[in-house]
């Protein structure tokens, strides 16, 4: 699987870390910067980033690191086709997979170390999206609100 990875500088070394590690577990990652921590980045670039990967099918999903998560997050979901959460549990990692199709994970670099981080990457990218009906359903109401249907 392809994983694209980007970050503000408050995730810089979070996603560092990954880009180093994802390969060791089979992933084929795309980093998409920054590339130092040394300088303020902005979140919502990183995240527009994430989304012309995978719009032009570079990735089939993306990790988005910043300070929280939060700001990452709330920007990713305001590109077409990204369905973007924060997960700092692996719970949500993968069950977001399942039942929401969820194709972006966000991680909060001040709020988890990279062993968490880890174990969050691994429970999403090894998810599968559920096809019960039940899921389908609700995944459908999610597209019709966001075509304005």
């Amino acid at each position: 699987m392809k994983v694209a990875l980007s970050a503000d500088h408050a995730g810089f070394p979070l996603k560092e870390h990954l880009v180093a590690w994802l390969p060791t577990q089979g992933y084929e990652v795309i980093d998409l910067g920054v590339y130092t921590d040394a300088e303020p980045s902005d979140y919502p670039d990183a995240a527009t980033r994430i989304a012309e990967a995978m719009h032009a099918g570079h990735a089939e999903r993306g990790i988005l690191a910043c300070g929280s998560g939060v700001g990452a997050c709330i920007a990713a979901n305001k590109h077409d086709g990204l369905y973007a959460c924060v997960c700092h549990d692996t719970y949500s990692a993968h069950q977001g997979v399942e039942h929401d199709q969820m194709n972006v994970l966000c991680i909060g670099a001040r709020i988890v170390g990279t062993a968490v981080a880890e174990e969050l990457a691994v429970a999403f990218l090894r998810a599968v999206p559920s096809q019960e009906e039940r899921h389908l359903r609700r995944v459908g109401k999610i597209r019709a609100i966001e075509s304005g249907s």
